[in-house]
C-alpha cells in the first residue's frame, strides 16, 4: 500500500478510533491524545501496519500504546471525579472493557479483537462475557432519554430498564427536554442529534448541562463522524444508528464510569 493509500485508508477509520478512545478514557481531551499517539507511532513505523486490515492495524497501534502507558486518566485530567472512576475500573478484569467496546460500539470481530490485542479470538470472546457480566453490576442511576421516533424512544427506554436504571422520562423536543429535568435531575442523559421540532439534541443538552451542572451524555446519530471532527468540543460518548442493545448496554455502562461530557459545540 502507498502512502498515499495508506493515509487515504486510515483518515476513514480515525473518526471510529477517536469514538474508541474516548469511550474508554471517559474524555475528549485524553482520548484524543492517544489516539494522535498512535497515528505518531504508525508514521515512526509504518511496519506496524504491514499485512492488516487498516483499521484492524489502527486500533492495534493504538492498544500499544494504550497497553504500555498505566492509566487511562491523568489526576489533571479527570480530577477527584476520573479517580473515582479510575478505582472503580481498576476493580474489572484487565482488557476486558477494551474487548468489549471493541466489539460492542466497534461491532469488530473476536478474530479483529486478536489481532488488535495480541490474543486469539476465544480469549478475545471470553473477555467480551466477563466483560458483560462484570458491567451489569455497575452503579445504577436514573437516564433520561431525549429521542423523537416513539419506536426507538420505547426500545431505548426498554433497553436501559432491563439493565437496572431507573428512566426519569421521554422528550421528543428541546423544551420538552427542558421541562423534564426540572421535574427530576436524571444521572445520564441519552439524546438523540435531531429532534421532532427541528432542533438540535447537542443544544438540548448544553442547555440541560448549563442548569444542572456536568453528567454522563451518550448521543445517538446516523453520522458519528460529522460530530468527531476534532474541530471543536465534542462528546466522548456516542452511538451509531442503527445500534444493537448490547452498544446501547456497553455505553450507557461506560457512561455511568464518567460524568466527563465536556461543553459540546452545536451544529
Amino acid at each position: 500500500m502507498s502512502s498515499a493509500e495508506l493515509a487515504k485508508s486510515i483518515g476513514r477509520e480515525l473518526p471510529f478510533l477517536r469514538r474508541y478512545a474516548r469511550a474508554l478514557t471517559g474524555s475528549q481531551t485524553a482520548g484524543d491524545n492517544y489516539a494522535a499517539a498512535a497515528l505518531e507511532a504508525i508514521l515512526a513505523d509504518r511496519s506496524v501496519m504491514d499485512g492488516l486490515d487498516p483499521r484492524v492495524g489502527l486500533f492495534r497501534a493504538f492498544h500499544a500504546l494504550w497497553e504500555s502507558s498505566g492509566q487511562p486518566i491523568s489526576e489533571a485530567d479527570g480530577g477527584e471525579r476520573g479517580q473515582r472512576a479510575q478505582a472503580h475500573l481498576s476493580k474489572l478484569t484487565p482488557n476486558s472493557r477494551e474487548a468489549l467496546l471493541l466489539n460492542s460500539i466497534e461491532s469488530l470481530r473476536f478474530d479483529q479483537i486478536g489481532e488488535i490485542m495480541g490474543i486469539d479470538a476465544a480469549e478475545a470472546e471470553e473477555l467480551v462475557r466477563i466483560a458483560m457480566d462484570e458491567m451489569s453490576q455497575s452503579v445504577r442511576g436514573k437516564v433520561m432519554i431525549i429521542e423523537d421516533e416513539t419506536i426507538i424512544a420505547m426500545d431505548l427506554k426498554g433497553i436501559v430498564q432491563a439493565m437496572g436504571h431507573e428512566v426519569t422520562g421521554i422528550a421528543r423536543t428541546h423544551s420538552a427536554a427542558v421541562q423534564l429535568a426540572s421535574e427530576q435531575r436524571p444521572d445520564l442523559i441519552l439524546a438523540d442529534i435531531q429532534l421532532a421540532d427541528g432542533s438540535s439534541g447537542i443544544d438540548a443538552v448544553n442547555e440541560l448541562l448549563g442548569s444542572l451542572g456536568e453528567l454522563p451524555v451518550i448521543f445517538i446519530t446516523a453520522f458519528p463522524e460529522r460530530l468527531l471532527t476534532g474541530d471543536r468540543p465534542e462528546p466522548a460518548f456516542l452511538i451509531s444508528k442503527p445500534y444493537s442493545e448490547d452498544q446501547v448496554s456497553s455505553a450507557l455502562s461506560q457512561a455511568m464510569f464518567f460524568a466527563s461530557t465536556e461543553g459540546l459545540g452545536a451544529s
